[in-house]
């Protein structure tokens, strides 16, 4: 038998690891985190054995799903700040936004708690956070935005979005597509319009918040 370059192998490795990411998004997106990772080689077309040797607990798993969801954030936040239309800009990247926050309920769990991956959810904030604020701050100058809006309302609308999904996705697959263009049109600045009625969170208070969140907590 002839043996693979390093090369060959260092590629089977790579795609394996990207179908195990892969399998365990389409799980975790509609199930949550309890996907084992018995079910996740299922899904994937692996060998019990491959995955364990890539992941070898759940939350490995969790930490490279989250960091996948991150990579995709900051490359749509990129995209988006590359149009000259800053209010075109942002909407587009809060409907990218929202869709993966509605449709992905274990991204969801893993980047609005810290009962997973506490230090790289705090990684992947630290990379994304400065691009939302450029794309907010953007808005804002060009008088598009709401003056009181901040960049960390933007997270707290994709939350938003994740849980009328949440709630009503079993009867209407697509009606958080409804709130978030309330939602938009809720952050547009319009003449004579009156004030926000209570002050964004502080980075600090996001963090709080994070910390004592439950997902699911209070379902039946």
């Amino acid at each position: 038998m002839i043996d693979k370059p390093c090369g060959g192998l260092r590629k089977d490795a790579e795609r394996n690891r990207r179908l195990i990411i892969e399998a365990a998004r389409d799980l975790c997106a509609t199930r949550g985190l309890d996907a084992t990772l018995n079910e996740v080689a299922h899904h994937a077309g692996l060998g019990v054995g491959t995955v364990y040797r890539r992941f070898p607990t759940k939350e490995a798993l969790f930490e490279a799903i989250f960091e996948d969801g991150v990579d995709q954030l900051v490359a749509l936040a990129d995209t988006a700040l590359e149009s000259e239309d800053s209010w075109e800009g942002l909407s587009w990247w809060m409907w990218q936004m929202c869709q993966m926050t509605a449709t992905d309920r274990g991204l969801r769990e893993i980047a609005f708690s810290r009962a997973h991956c506490g230090g790289r959810v705090d990684a992947g904030r630290t990379r994304l956070h400065p691009r939302v604020a450029q794309l907010v701050d953007r808005a804002k100058r060009d008088g598009y935005l709401r003056p009181e809006v901040s960049a960390t309302d933007m997270p707290l609308c994709g939350l938003m979005a994740g849980a009328v999904s949440e709630y009503a996705g079993e009867v209407s697959s697509d009606l958080w597509r409804r709130y978030v263009a309330v939602l938009l049109q809720g952050l547009r600045c319009q003449p004579g319009q009156a004030p926000l009625p209570v002050a964004p969170l502080s980075e600090d208070q996001m963090e709080a918040a994070m910390s004592t969140w439950q997902p699911g907590a209070g379902q039946a």
